[in-house]
């Protein structure tokens, strides 16, 4: 493979992992907020042992699961996409400053 076609690989993949690095470390944001409000829900719901709490808490609950499922998917995201960049530069050698 050309230099020039490894070093736009490169920066392909080095975008990408970007990108994905900060949609992933938003979404734990996220969800630490959401655990906090589903261990509130949960409360609320045993307090008041009304159908409606534990409706809600069900649902938060289930909303959480899904939240936690797309964060491992996304982790999976950046490394696999580390591993790609990792083999990408062990695999290229530069040949100048230009190339």
């Amino acid at each position: 493979m050309s230099t020039k076609l490894q070093k736009r690989r490169l920066e392909d993949l080095q975008r990408r992992l970007s990108a994905a690095r900060e949609s992933l470390g938003v979404l734990q944001e996220q969800v630490a907020v959401w655990n906090e409000a589903l261990d509130d829900s949960r409360i609320r719901s045993l307090v008041s042992e009304t159908p409606l709490q534990t409706h809600d808490y069900h649902e938060l609950s289930r909303h959480v699961a899904a939240a936690n499922a797309e964060m491992q998917r996304r982790a999976s995201e950046v490394r696999s996409l580390m591993e790609e960049r990792d083999e990408l530069l062990r695999e290229w050698t530069p040949k100048d400053d230009n190339g």
